[in-house]
């Protein structure tokens, strides 16, 4: 079963860091697009970071500077480094990720459970 498998979330004050990862297990051919998305309660679900099979990065503004996308092609994982973590940083944070599951085919839009990050003032 193709999926997504986050981790690394959890409470940290401000000015801390975490680094959150994202697995994707299962049959896969490849990794195209993958996305950090996070929703705070009461808001609409947000972009944070993307990063293209090619490495390209693109960030939400409000994240520049402090998070960095990276990914390791070995391990099927894309991470999400956060540092100068904030209070409103604080949300659940999903990944998102365009598979491809054999040649040829067209690649399948898959999301994470979701992982919460909580930062304390």
């Amino acid at each position: 079963q193709v999926q997504l498998v986050e981790s690394g979330g959890g409470l940290v004050q401000a000015g801390g860091s975490l680094r959150l990862s994202c697995a994707a297990s299962g049959n896969i051919f490849s990794i195209n697009a993958m996305r950090w998305y996070r929703q705070a309660p009461g808001k609409q679900r947000e972009l944070v970071a993307g990063i293209t099979s090619s490495g390209i990065t693109n960030y939400a503004d409000s994240v520049k500077g402090r998070f960095t996308i990276s990914r390791d092609n070995a391990k099927n994982t894309r991470y999400l480094q956060m540092n100068s973590l904030k209070p409103e940083d604080t949300a659940v944070y999903y990944c998102n990720a365009d598979l491809g599951l054999a040649p040829g085919l067209r690649p399948l839009n898959y999301w994470g459970q979701g992982t919460q990050v909580t930062v304390s003032s």
